[in-house]
């Protein structure tokens, strides 16, 4: 009887070893959720970012200060910029991303305003550890398109 527990003594090392791609891969699972979750929130807050300021005229003081002007699609492009490279979590990989204004200028009072994100979120770890866990199924794809569009109306 004593032989047969004795023999059983790497059991549970041999178990964690079984277990631990599995634990690794539900824990890093977790963890790129949540940035896919917080990226796509800050992408969707660009967008409205750009469509908020956008919409709403501007004093020019540069060329008349009795003229108002909404700001140029270069300006609202560079307003999603700088929110995305502020805000976005990258680990200080690439921000590419695509914005698209429509319409195009000049943009009339009481026109709607639609400014549209799109961003290609790259994963860091689940496809490299589901691949090393082999589940036999399909790949999991390395990047995910994230989109988001704010449509607003021209003051």
């Amino acid at each position: 009887m004593r032989s047969t527990f004795s023999s059983q003594k790497g059991a549970s090392a041999v178990e964690f070893a079984l277990i631990l791609p599995l634990l690794m891969l539900i824990l890093f699972g977790i963890i790129e959720f949540s940035l896919l979750m917080y990226n796509k929130a800050m992408i969707t807050n660009a967008s409205r970012e750009g469509a908020r300021r956008g919409i709403v005229y501007r004093v020019n003081v540069a060329t008349n200060p009795a003229s108002y002007a909404p700001l140029t699609d270069t300006e609202i492009r560079t307003e999603v910029t700088n929110y995305l490279a502020n805000h976005l979590i990258t680990f200080y990989g690439p921000t590419s991303h695509t914005t698209t204004i429509t319409p195009a200028q000049p943009r009339t009072t009481g026109a709607l305003l639609t400014v549209t994100v799109t961003y290609p979120y790259q994963f860091l770890a689940v496809p490299p550890i589901a691949a090393l866990v082999g589940s036999g199924g399909p790949a999991l794809p390395g990047t995910i398109t994230l989109n988001s569009a704010t449509q607003m109306r021209m003051e």
